[in-house]
């Protein structure tokens, strides 16, 4: 496996692995590769990991305890299963039904307190605090025992679980192979620039599988530095004003490397423009470094507009697409073969195609080994090994993939219209005081819309400003006729919104219908008439 080979040569390291930034711009912790290795190995070998290959579950914020756990697991066998702590106790409970153990740090011991125990773990499962400061002492005192054989010999071994959601509020259980993880993880490193992941700035949950292989192993593959915010700094997903919040970080961070979702995109070019605007250098203002850094963006798409503003001041956006069930990526823009509008070229162990119905099918060694329950929105895997994703997409000449929308989020208006809603919701997302914004329609005349605003923005402007825009850049039948917008709050976005960014579009539907979303008629703007519809071939840039 890459990730043992790399760590085979740095397990006596003194470089960091690991810097944990505290509130006041400095470094609060620093764990080294020779401590995290060590101390990953003696946890491993206190719980028998090896001998037992036990299904553990993880349940920290991102912190060096992480890392550890995660390594522990890894390089031991084990089945690891992390956890969000942004998740209910039932959503908990649902993934970790088969576990026998599960790693906590101070954040997890406290959330498994407010879930209860009794609530979330099967019985028998031994809660184990990784007590970092112990397992780096004993690991100095007796080095663990390396090289070691590896444990992914076996093609179908499970190496992790990880949630993706579901039709209902209990999220899909993804079973990734150690070897799938390994072949993905070999493509990405042959694309990414050399050196880029030097100091990687950590954003989002590291129970997110793309922020584990972000974060910690392409960083561990680049001999690089994971660089963790203050521990107290809500996360990308797991609060609408996380955007604005992680950016007073990135300065001290100095990061060489970040993924970012496209609210963080869009919080970049506002504060890019303004730096600009006062005549500030915009790179070393932002990130604390005269060189940009590699910025990789994913999950939905990032409005064409907004790329650009960032390509005007240095900061070049490379889309890309994936999904659990790959593994995570699939397809990226590598730099020097970056197209505006498109998630990129698959990497170089996955195939793609599309069904008649322009579904995106994908069939690679990176593919998942099943579900660990059943779900109607799960993705099948055809007799001939390929995934059909659930999402629409377009193949250009070149081999770049565009992704025009959700097969199963496809909206039917009582009109008879089809809509992509993830567009739709790219374009009202490029409003400043929008923090987190769905549509739903199925069987209504028209589009309504969710909005969660900032708290400076009155209810009267939020409302002319979306009317404004959906005047302005959508045609008739695709933009937000009626709109229920609201404060943005935490509660607010962890009820419609999952941990990844992506509306709850059943309950928000369903919220809409017995009034508790109440949505109002949106008038249309005084300077343009709402009738005036913008081309189609327009708006999706064709």
């Amino acid at each position: 496996m890459l990730i043992e080979e790399r760590l085979a040569r740095l397990a006596t390291d003194g470089r960091a692995l690991v810097e944990l930034l505290d509130d006041d711009g400095g470094v609060g912790e620093v764990l080294s590769y020779r401590d995290g290795v060590g101390a990953a190995w003696t946890l491993a070998d206190r719980l028998r990991l090896a001998d037992t290959r036990p299904v553990v579950g993880v349940l920290t914020g991102n912190t060096p305890e992480f890392v550890v756990a995660d390594l522990a697991l890894l390089l031991s066998g084990a089945v690891e299963v992390p956890v969000p702590l942004a998740f209910s106790a039932d959503q908990a409970n649902s993934l970790l039904r088969e576990a026998s153990v599960c790693l906590v740090d101070e954040a997890g011991r406290r959330r498994l307190a407010e879930w209860g125990t009794e609530r979330v773990l099967p019985p028998g499962c031994r809660v184990v605090p990784v007590e970092l400061p112990d397992l780096v002492a004993a690991a100095r005192a007796v080095p663990p025992e390396q090289p070691r054989p590896s444990p992914w010999r076996d093609e179908q071994a499970i190496c992790k679980v990880v949630h993706t959601s579901g039709t209902t509020s209990r999220p899909k259980g993804v079973r990734i192979r150690g070897a799938g993880l390994d072949a993905l993880l070999r493509s990405l490193d042959r694309v990414m620039p050399a050196g880029a992941y030097a100091r990687y700035l950590s954003l989002a949950p590291f129970s997110l599988l793309i922020e584990q292989v972000a974060a910690i192993y392409l960083v561990i593959c680049h001999g690089g530095t994971v660089v963790l915010l203050p521990p107290d700094e809500p996360l990308i997903g797991t609060s609408s004003f996380a955007a604005s919040g992680v950016l007073r970080h990135t300065p001290a961070a100095r990061p060489t490397a970040l993924v970012a979702t496209p609210a963080l995109a869009e919080e970049l070019a506002d504060r890019a423009d303004r730096a600009a605007a006062l005549g500030r250098p915009v790179v070393p203002e932002l990130f604390g470094r005269d060189e940009a850094p590699l910025i990789c963006c994913g999950g939905a798409p990032v409005d064409a507009g907004t790329l650009h503003r960032l390509d005007r001041h240095g900061l070049v956006v490379y889309e890309g697409y994936g999904l659990s069930e790959n593994s995570s990526t699939v397809s990226w823009n590598a730099p020097g073969n970056r197209r505006i509008g498109t998630v990129g070229q698959p990497l170089d162990h996955v195939e793609v195609r599309l069904a008649d119905d322009g579904e995106l099918l994908v069939r690679s060694s990176s593919l998942f080994a099943g579900y660990t329950g059943t779900d109607p929105s799960a993705c099948l895997v055809d007799d001939d090994g390929w995934l059909h994703t659930g999402d629409l997409a377009e193949i250009e000449e070149s081999g770049h993939i565009r992704i025009v929308g959700r097969k199963k989020n496809v909206i039917v208006t009582s009109a008879g219209r089809n809509i992509a809603p993830e567009w739709v919701e790219a374009q009202y997302a490029t409003l400043p005081f929008v923090q987190a914004s769905a549509v739903v329609g199925d069987g209504l005349q028209t589009l309504h819309g969710l909005f969660l605003v900032s708290g400076a923005t009155d209810d009267a402007s939020a409302r002319r400003g979306i009317a404004a825009l959906g005047a302005d850049r959508l045609s008739v039948v695709e933009r937000v006729s009626a709109a229920c917008v609201l404060p943005a709050s935490d509660e607010l976005y962890g009820r419609y919104f999952t941990v990844t960014g992506r509306p709850r579009r059943d309950e928000i539907r369903a919220a809409i219908a017995d009034g508790r979303l109440p949505c109002r008629p949106l008038d249309p703007p005084t300077d343009r008439p709402a009738s005036t519809p913008t081309p189609i071939d327009t708006i999706h840039g064709r």
